[in-house]
């Protein structure tokens, strides 16, 4: 295991699996409508969008199409560098080196150099994943220590967003413990080895007031027809979904 205060050096292994991502997010062209569909029920020409786990910015670069300003943290360094050359030169975007939760200061940062996008401060999805035949490979193989701000931090420094996508890989709430108000709309990222941190999530967003649910499956980028949901039916769909579906996206809206 390598240090948490020493970061990884850049090697064959970590940009071949940053180009799997850039070929995963951004060849397929109709993935890429169905987001930028989806996302415009939520963003508007104008407005402001965070992406917490910005990863190589495929959402970041939806939100920007929408014509919304978005703010990005992703704490990988090796991605963080991808993520700055794709848009770096945009005004529209701020991008932070740093992962978001529950609190200011650092974290050790588990890093799967092979699949940057299971990287994770969450020793709970690494514990779930072992058990787990979809997770069957993985292996995080380095820690890094990490800067960590709050959604608090964020919105004191750029303002109320219109919407915030959060994709941290089991960390999730965290990310909305950091959360003090409420907002207009988010997502968050769920997987089925964790249902009961999407549960919990759901909890945290009641308790702030948002009442209306819905998620989307994998990378379908469309909402379920079931409509939108409380707490305790959403609750309810998302345990009772096959291990085989994965992971998705909860999205909540608060009631204007």
């Amino acid at each position: 295991m390598i240090p948490a205060s020493q970061p990884t050096a850049l090697t064959k292994t970590h940009l071949a699996a940053i180009g799997r991502s850039l070929d995963i997010y951004y060849r397929d062209k109709a993935r890429t409508a169905r987001m930028d569909q989806l996302n415009a029920q939520f963003i508007r020409k104008g407005g402001l969008a965070f992406d917490i786990g910005a990863h190589v910015g495929d959402r970041m670069g939806s939100f920007l199409r929408l014509g919304a300003r978005c703010v990005a943290a992703e704490p990988q360094p090796h991605v963080f560098r991808a993520l700055r050359l794709l848009y770096g030169q945009c005004d529209q975007a701020h991008l932070h080196r740093t992962a978001v939760g529950a609190t200011t200061g650092t974290v050790d940062l588990k890093i799967n150099s092979d699949n940057p996008t299971i990287s994770t401060v969450s020793t709970d999805l690494i514990a779930a994943a072992q058990t787990a035949d979809t997770w069957q490979g993985q292996v995080w193989d380095a820690e890094l220590r990490v800067p960590i701000t709050t959604l608090d931090q964020l919105m004191a420094q750029y303002g109320l967003p219109d919407f915030v996508k959060i994709d941290v890989e089991g960390h999730e709430l965290a990310v909305l413990e950091g959360l003090s108000r409420p907002m207009r709309a988010l997502s968050f990222e769920f997987t089925t080895i964790q249902i009961d941190v999407a549960c919990a999530c759901l909890e945290r967003l009641a308790a702030l007031g948002c009442t209306r649910f819905n998620y989307s499956l994998g990378e379908e980028h469309r909402l379920q027809d079931h409509g939108w949901m409380d707490t305790k039916g959403l609750g309810a769909e998302l345990q009772a979904l096959p291990a085989a579906a994965n992971s998705g996206d909860v999205f909540a809206v608060w009631e204007d």
